[in-house]
């Protein structure tokens, strides 16, 4: 591993604020998930689980060759194609067996997690370079923007109209929109160029 320039030291700091965010959210809405009986929000919460892993990857990636860089950031892909999996699996398991969801806790805490995400996602797009790790970075706070407003909607629809099916589309949702994400990853680290960025 090379020297660390002032760039890669920008970018670690960025990764480890996000890391450690992502990581806090996860925690929070996987505890909310169970509280709530939600699956949209334990999507979420798998989702930011995993994109704390990938964020640890990447960091570990600065600074390092372009080759580790790719390995990196297709680990990231196929993590979040996993996740998918496993959340299209919770989705018609839950459809199935049943689920309460509570509308109010899925807004409040998809109210919270999307300013935790726009932060992320703000504060990287501050800090972006032409590396193919903050590139997937940023995909996934765009990513868990985008699912907090759904799950928010989901809340709202599950509140009028007190049926589950608004959080189950809505974590079937998520695992499709993490799967574009994993793929647009895997695509951009196959197409990485082979020099130090």
């Amino acid at each position: 591993m090379t020297p660390l320039s002032s760039a890669d030291h920008r970018q670690r700091r960025i990764l480890l604020i996000v890391l450690i965010l992502n990581a806090g959210l996860f925690l929070g809405l996987g505890a909310a998930g169970l509280f709530a009986d939600s699956s949209a929000l334990l999507a979420n919460a798998v989702d930011n689980g995993s994109d704390a892993a990938v964020y640890l990857l990447s960091f570990l990636a600065v600074g390092r060759a372009v080759t580790w860089k790719r390995r990196a950031a297709q680990v990231s892909g196929v993590m979040l194609l996993v996740f998918a999996a496993a959340v299209l699996a919770d989705v018609v398991r839950r459809w199935y067996v049943g689920a309460e969801p509570v509308g109010v806790t899925m807004m409040a805490m998809a109210a919270v997690a999307a300013v935790v995400n726009l932060a992320c996602l703000r504060l990287i797009q501050r800090g972006r370079s032409n590396d193919v790790n903050m590139r997937a970075a940023e995909k996934f706070s765009f990513n868990d923007f985008a699912s907090n407003g759904g799950i928010l909607i989901a809340g709202g629809l599950v509140l009028w109209l007190r049926q589950p099916w608004p959080d189950l589309v809505v974590g079937a949702v998520v695992a499709l929109i993490a799967v574009k994400g994993g793929l647009e990853i895997l695509k951009d680290a196959n197409t990485q160029k082979d020099v130090r960025t």
